[in-house]
């Protein structure tokens, strides 16, 4: 097999085991210590009212599914990761530790953010689960952490890399100056948004796992090898999640998960971009598509009950619950999600390789 075929497969499979490995130690640790909401629904919705309907639909499960089952995702990758690095450092030669991707240039910079968000999230669902207590992070504080790390992101990329543009159509590109640090942010805040797919069991996994997919595709075009591999690692520990949770879920990926992934992604759209000579930033909308939709479906919600005196769109939103709400069986609801970000994601990398 060719060698390069071999530095995507060989971590992807082996993330992938690594989750399969991990997950009955996951769960056992989460269902002996009760790690799921102690009060089920969420009382208020977004824009205001009453969230009725959402209740009806997910109330009881939230009060007996554990949450923090995105460990699964970034333990798998950081065991992974570290595990490749190891063997290259005890013996580098052209066996196992060629396999290894772990590299100041391409993958230090979103292995930290996918840590990072981790921490802030595994912090957020511990205060979500404990007795007496039934909520996390205000949702300000969470903000305010993504912006501040939008902002970091966007100040290496400026000031220590240099990187100031975004690529567009053909060989152009954007020059935005220091517009480059706000533009981040922008980019994080959408993208952590777009967590609240993590909505219905095997959902959030499987578009996120079409997305890192495409953009691994992506890195590997622009010859960024490195970053290519840690894409499909992440590729290999959504599927090892998946593999557990095709409905009915064993766990809920929820914030450790949701913001690892999310603040992660937002690195790998920008080193896939003008960095790499690729048009990471540019593809964005159609292979997250699933997800941008997720958080238009919310803009709309909230402006239409403002501006229309609590008329709503939606039955709930975003639009995925909607479905739920009209009568799919949330199992159809995940599986088209699914198609329709295989769709994307396929639609987006041949943006990104082609014009």
């Amino acid at each position: 097999m060719d060698s390069f075929a071999l530095r995507l497969l060989v971590p992807a499979v082996t993330a992938f085991l690594v989750g399969i490995a991990l997950t009955p130690l996951v769960t056992h640790f989460l269902y002996r210590y009760r790690a799921w909401k102690k009060k089920g629904g969420k009382g208020k919705g977004m824009g205001g009212g009453d969230t009725e309907e959402f209740d009806r639909l997910h109330k009881e499960r939230e009060v007996r599914v554990p949450r923090m089952g995105g460990i699964v995702v970034w333990g798998s990758v950081l065991l992974t990761t570290l595990f490749f690095w190891l063997i290259a450092s005890i013996d580098n030669n052209d066996g196992v530790a060629r396999f290894q991707y772990l590299s100041r240039e391409q993958t230090w910079l979103p292995l930290s953010a996918l840590m990072f968000g981790a921490f802030v999230g595994l912090v957020d669902d511990i205060l979500t689960v404990l007795p007496n207590k039934g909520w996390g992070l205000p949702l300000r504080a969470r903000l305010a952490l993504v912006s501040l790390f939008g902002a970091g992101v966007g100040w290496w990329f400026w000031s220590k890399l240099e990187v100031d543009a975004i690529s567009w159509l053909g060989n152009n590109v954007i020059s935005l100056g220091v517009l480059f640090i706000p533009f981040v942010i922008i980019i994080a805040l959408a993208l952590y948004a777009s967590g609240v797919i993590d909505g219905i069991d095997g959902l959030a996994g499987g578009v996120f796992a079409s997305v890192y997919g495409a953009y691994g595709i992506i890195a590997l075009h622009n010859a960024q090898y490195d970053l290519a591999a840690f894409c499909f690692a992440v590729l290999g520990a959504l599927l090892a999640f998946l593999w557990f949770n095709i409905p009915p879920a064993r766990f809920y990926m929820t914030e450790t998960g949701i913001m690892a992934l999310t603040m992660t992604l937002t690195v790998v759209v920008l080193m896939t971009d003008t960095l790499g000579e690729g048009k990471g930033v540019l593809a964005l909308p159609i292979i997250a598509l699933p997800l941008v939709l997720t958080v238009a479906s919310n803009i709309i919600q909230v402006a239409s009950k403002r501006l229309r005196k609590g008329a709503k769109i939606f039955r709930i939103a975003p639009i995925h619950h909607h479905f739920e709400a009209i009568g799919w069986p949330p199992y159809k609801v995940t599986m088209r999600y699914w198609v329709f970000s295989i769709l994307s994601a396929f639609v987006g990398v041949l943006v990104a390789i082609g014009v």
